[in-house]
């Protein structure tokens, strides 16, 4: 099965990373495409853009200077399908992308792809935690969302939509550094 595309440039402000494609987006060719994903939901909620994207739309991020991305590509119906050497291997190859365009923020969508992600390429103490993270990858600072996948359905819309705005005013403070 064919994967989403990245959508990384030099330049950007935010990206967005997910833990890796579901089925559907993959089989859809979009960014949270199912309608039972509240991303897009937050994302216009909190006008992370000047009008609503939809994931028909979410090619257009470029244009915002927004990007989209995975731990790894792989599709599948849950999570728990990734096999260990995907997730070392994805993290890895998210590392360098990373490293490579160095936008001004890197979102995770949800806690448990950061601690994939952390666990495989910067082990530390400690709990990461949601919002801003103490650490840095190259110079790009880390925030991470609530899981906007409808497995996380307990978390509020809201929770997300706050943690959209406060991801939107920490790129702003970044802008002006």
């Amino acid at each position: 099965m064919e994967t989403l595309p990245d959508y990384l440039r030099e330049g950007l402000h935010i990206i967005f990373v997910g833990i890796n494609p579901g089925l559907y987006s993959a089989q859809q060719g979009h960014y949270f495409a199912t309608t039972r994903n509240r991303f897009w939901a937050a994302f216009n909620a909190a006008e992370m853009t000047p009008a609503p994207l939809t994931p028909q739309t979410d090619w257009e991020c470029l244009k915002h200077n927004i990007g989209f991305t995975d731990v790894v590509k792989r599709p599948t119906r849950s999570m728990s399908e990734l096999k260990p050497h995907e997730l070392r291997e994805g993290a890895s190859a998210l590392q360098e992308k990373l490293l490579r365009f160095q936008p001004l923020a890197v979102c995770f969508n949800g806690l448990s792809g950061y601690k994939q992600y952390l666990k495989r390429t910067a082990p530390r103490e400690g709990e990461p935690g949601l919002g801003l993270q103490p650490a840095a990858i190259g110079r790009s600072r880390v925030f991470v969302l609530p899981s906007t996948s409808p497995a996380n359905a307990a978390v509020p819309l809201e929770r997300i939509v706050e943690g959209m705005r406060e991801l939107k005013v920490l790129v702003r403070r970044l802008k002006q550094a």
